[in-house]
C-alpha cells in the first residue's frame, strides 16, 4: 500500500484528490495539508511514501516545503501537482528535490499512475515540464558567467539594495559596484538593474541563490 500525503491549500483540490485516492486498492491518503508548513510537519509525523505537493501555497511554498520535506526524509517522494507550468517553478520545484511534476489539467488515472511511478523511484512529468527541463539543460545558464562577487551584487541588487548600501554591505567602493553592475548586465544581455532583477527572479537565480545560501 502506498502512503500519500496530500498538500494543497484549496479544500475542494483536497476533497477531490482524497476521494481519489479512497477509490484506489493500492494507495492511502494518511493526511492531508492545507500549507506547506503543515505539509513539512505531517510529513515528520506520518511518513508518508508520496507527498503530493502544490507549490502556490501561503506562508512556506511548495518549493521550500520540499526542501524541508526531504531534508527531514529523504526516503519519501515529493509529486508536485500545480496549475503552473512556467520554467522558474518547474526547475525551482525539481532542484528542491521533487521526483516529478504533473500539472491539475491531468486526468485522475494520469494523477494515480504518476504517484505510483513516485513510489517506484521514477520521475512522471507532464510532457510541458519535461520539455522545459530538456531546454534548460541543453542551454547554457549565463549566471555561469558570473564571478562570485558579481553574483553577490546581483543578489543584493534583487533585494533591492542601492550601489551605496551594496557597497556598505561588501565593503568594496561604490565605483567597483558600479563596475560589477557593468559586468553583470553584459553577461545577462540587460540594459538596468531592473531588467537583472526580473532575469534574476524569472530564471531561478533567487531560488538556487537561496537554496546555497541555506545551512
Amino acid at each position: 500500500m502506498i502512503r500519500v500525503l496530500l498538500a494543497d491549500d484549496h479544500g475542494v483540490i483536497r476533497d477531490g484528490l482524497g476521494r481519489l485516492i479512497a477509490a484506489l486498492d493500492d494507495i492511502e491518503l494518511v493526511g492531508a495539508a492545507a500549507d506547506g508548513a503543515e505539509a513539512v510537519k505531517l510529513s515528520a509525523e506520518l511518513g508518508p511514501d508520496v507527498v503530493v505537493m502544490d507549490l502556490d501555497m501561503p506562508g512556506v511554498d511548495g518549493i521550500e516545503a520540499t526542501r524541508r520535506v526531504l531534508e527531514d526524509r529523504p526516503s519519501t517522494a515529493v509529486l508536485v501537482l500545480t496549475s503552473f507550468s512556467d520554467r522558474p517553478r518547474i526547475l525551482g520545484a525539481i532542484e528542491a528535490g521533487a521526483c516529478g511534476y504533473l500539472l491539475k489539467d491531468a486526468a485522475s488515472e494520469e494523477v494515480a499512475e504518476g504517484i505510483r511511478a513516485a513510489a517506484r523511484g521514477e520521475s512522471p512529468l507532464d510532457p510541458r515540464a519535461a520539455r522545459t527541463i530538456l531546454t534548460a539543460q541543453s542551454e547554457p545558464d549565463p549566471a555561469a558567467g558570473l564571478s562570485a562577487r558579481e553574483a553577490e551584487v546581483l543578489g543584493l541588487l534583487v533585494e533591492g539594495l542601492p550601489n551605496k548600501l551594496i557597497a556598505r554591505r561588501l565593503e568594496i567602493s561604490e565605483k567597483t559596484v558600479k563596475t560589477h553592475l557593468t559586468a553583470i548586465f553584459r553577461t545577462l544581455n540587460v540594459t538596468d538593474r531592473t531588467q537583472a532583477a526580473l532575469w534574476a527572479e524569472r530564471s531561478g537565480f533567487v531560488e538556487r541563490r537561496g537554496a546555497r545560501e541555506r545551512p
